[in-house]
């Protein structure tokens, strides 16, 4: 816990946040099957937008790992599509300087994603990278490896992908710069 949560944890709406958001977590423990995991997103989505303005994730480790379980291969596009929608969120509230900070935590389970996923969830995924990740410029480094041996094998060439990641990206020089750090 940063000292930014350690003053947070003095008012008492923050508090009440840990603990729905704690208590959205504990919803995945008890999920037995894909549509359990489906609500369990969702119900920790509310909570995350419902509590937007802390620009803090409280739980954060924990997150990325729930998150991380819900992207595994042999789970349904709707989980995938659910959990990217969990990150989005998260993303849009910890903004770009805490993405970086915590790069690793969420990347673990969005970095393998691409090779595996449904092709309704592809572009979802290359959309939060876009966003989100290629923004980061230089702060992205740690996580550049990571990232580039998630999406090159991913993309086939000659798929929809493939042809506007790539045009996209070398016409804008976003991945150049990405590769040249």
């Amino acid at each position: 816990m940063n000292a930014e949560e350690v003053e947070l944890l003095s008012d008492s709406k923050y508090r009440n946040y840990v603990a729905a958001v704690d208590k959205a977590l504990k919803n995945f423990e008890y999920s037995s099957e894909w549509a359990d995991l489906i609500s369990a997103l969702g119900k920790l989505n509310k909570v995350l937008q419902n509590n937007a303005k802390y620009q803090v994730v409280p739980k954060k480790l924990t997150i990325g790992k729930r998150l991380a379980q819900c992207l595994h291969p042999a789970l349904p596009s709707g989980v995938h599509r659910k959990a990217l929608e969990t990150y989005e969120i998260i993303f849009k509230i910890i903004g770009p300087k805490r993405l970086a900070k915590d790069l690793f935590l969420y990347s673990s389970g969005l970095f393998p994603l691409l090779s595996n996923a449904a092709m309704s969830v592809k572009p979802v995924l290359l959309g939060l990278y876009e966003t989100y990740y290629l923004p980061l410029g230089k702060t992205l480094k740690p996580g550049l490896q990571g990232l580039l041996t998630g999406v090159l094998p991913g993309l086939e060439e000659g798929s929809e992908y493939y042809d506007s990641l790539v045009c996209q990206y070398v016409d804008t020089n976003s991945l150049i710069c990405v590769i040249n750090m």
